[in-house]
């Protein structure tokens, strides 16, 4: 497929500008917009720089010297495009790296000689970030098409390195997972065999359907109505399928047609395909197999035909900066729906688990002056306070161990991989002893993730001892400071004496870290 171009439009002055920087396993991409008052994002300039950082990862498992140079390159060209744009502050653009970075055994040299060089601070993302931001950039699409609406739509992306999958219904993510296959990954793979075209085809479609077997098992055909495509491979297909396909609309192509062009590019070596189809040899090398991945997945899935949408990671990147980094209620829903199901995997208690969400969620809101913690700690507590008791499924004894054990274990859609051990820890810690020198885990963690964690722990007790009963039967909390003392008033329940218990057991925690004892007490 064609490299991005410069798309330039005229500015608008109440406009803020913003742009995001994607190293990827075969190029770095740039996109550079406006971001106006109601978080609309407009699409100013995008470009791309081949690289081979790919190559280098999943051929020798480090980024050659050669390789990182070329990164700098590339990267001081971008900064002095950005500058153009008045793009200088650090707020104004991020930059992130995926697969081929994060999984480089010189990983922080390479991220070490980027910011030396260029003063551009990388961050690799984990897999769970990817798919929170590929449905950030997805999601407006899928509601305004009235046939995804309520179908179980399928949202894959064959990358260089890796494949995401997401599962969708009513834009509720159903299911999300990365797998270890890539156009790139693959391509290097099979060139080790120096085997005939056709031979080299078959070896790709067992290591291909190797993915789709594990896929299987995860998302059964009859729960995969549509699949909807991104990434550029699927974007050369639809230009050379429909003759006037439009970028910004979802299009349907027919798997037959997909299939014949697949055969078509597969017969072709790299020197025919540059030339066919005008595209760049790294694009030429990874073609074939993205898009034989592709057709085998709708096969599987027992599709007859595919849906592009031209949306990559850099359009949900650029959504989460028009919301300055916020977790919007619907994406909020989204994580605390992946932590039910993952709840429920584990028989937990789910009346008490939500109960006690719920007095987590008032407890947050109520103190905020005490606690100043980012609103997205909220949602981690929330979600520490549905898993606390799973730990139950495996022994009742010592389960808030084996709580930790099983969500550090586990994937919460939405969630980076430091995300959900902020969320283990705090559940761990929701009984029993305080954190510890000799707790190696809450130790790697750095002095504001361990204040955080301390923080959401204190208040999971008191709100794990307010459902003492476990009848869900406090519904209101009102929150007052009387003598260096935090007064929890409840209204309109008369006997208070298992929760005061319960408080009186559990609540030195949040002495300790918020300077005051707890006191209940009752309103009439």
């Amino acid at each position: 497929m064609p490299a991005d171009t410069d798309t330039t439009t005229t500015r608008n002055p109440n406009a803020r500008p913003a742009a995001v920087i994607d190293i990827g396993t075969t190029s770095i991409r740039m996109a550079i917009a406006e971001i106006d008052d109601l978080a609309n994002v407009r699409l100013l300039s995008a470009l791309s720089q081949a690289v081979t950082l790919g190559k280098d990862t999943f051929t020798r498992g480090s980024i050659e010297k050669n390789t990182i140079e070329e990164c700098v390159r590339v990267l001081k060209s971008y900064k002095r495009v950005l500058a153009e744009y008045g793009i200088e502050r650090p707020e104004q653009v991020r930059v992130v790296a995926t697969s081929a970075v994060r999984e480089a055994l010189n990983r922080l040299g390479f991220l070490d000689r980027i910011y030396t060089a260029t003063g551009i601070q990388v961050v690799p993302i984990d897999e769970a970030e990817v798919n929170r931001i590929t449905y950030l950039g997805i999601q407006p699409l899928l509601r305004l098409d009235p046939q995804l609406a309520g179908a179980r739509t399928v949202i894959t992306e064959v990358g260089g390195g890796s494949t995401e999958l997401l599962q969708v219904q009513n834009a509720d993510v159903l299911f999300a997972h990365t797998y270890r296959l890539g156009s790139l990954r693959l391509r290097e793979t099979i060139e080790a065999y120096q085997s005939s075209q056709v031979a080299t085809r078959r070896l790709m479609e067992t290591q291909i359907q190797r993915v789709i077997d594990q896929i299987l098992q995860q998302v059964p055909p009859e729960q995969a109505q549509e699949m909807v495509t991104l990434g550029g491979d699927m974007r050369f297909a639809a230009g050379q399928i429909i003759p006037e396909w439009d970028p910004d609309k979802l299009t349907r192509i027919p798997l037959s047609d997909l299939e014949e062009l697949t055969d078509t590019v597969l017969s072709l070596n790299e020197d025919k395909l540059v030339h066919k189809y005008h595209i760049t040899f790294p694009d030429a090398g990874t073609l074939g197999p993205a898009l034989l991945a592709y057709v085998m997945l709708a096969r599987a899935f027992e599709l007859k035909q595919v849906i592009v949408a031209s949306i990559n990671l850099r359009d949900g990147l650029l959504k989460e900066m028009a919301t300055r980094g916020g977790w919007n209620e619907d994406f909020s829903n989204q994580v605390i729906r992946s932590a039910i199901d993952l709840g429920r995997k584990f028989d937990f208690d789910e009346p008490h688990a939500r109960q006690v969400s719920k007095l987590c969620k008032i407890l947050f809101q109520g103190l905020r002056d005490e606690h100043q913690l980012a609103p997205r700690f909220e949602l981690l507590l929330c979600v520490a306070a549905l898993l606390h008791e799973i730990g139950q499924f495996i022994s009742t004894g010592s389960y808030h161990k084996h709580t930790m054990y099983l969500i550090q274990h586990s994937e919460l859609f939405g969630l980076s991989r430091a995300d959900v051990q902020l969320v283990a820890l705090t559940a761990r810690y929701h009984r029993r002893s305080s954190p510890k020198p000799i707790h190696t885990v809450f130790t790697t963690l750095n002095r504001d993730q361990r204040i955080a964690v301390v923080k959401m722990a204190a208040m999971l007790r008191i709100a794990d001892a307010l459902e003492a009963s476990r009848g869900q039967r406090l519904h209101e909390l009102k929150f007052s400071r009387e003598g260096g003392r935090l007064v929890i008033a409840i209204p309109q329940v008369e006997d208070l004496s298992l929760e005061q218990l319960a408080l009186k057991q559990s609540g030195s925690l949040f002495e300790e870290t918020f300077g005051m004892p707890v006191l209940l007490r009752k309103v009439r």
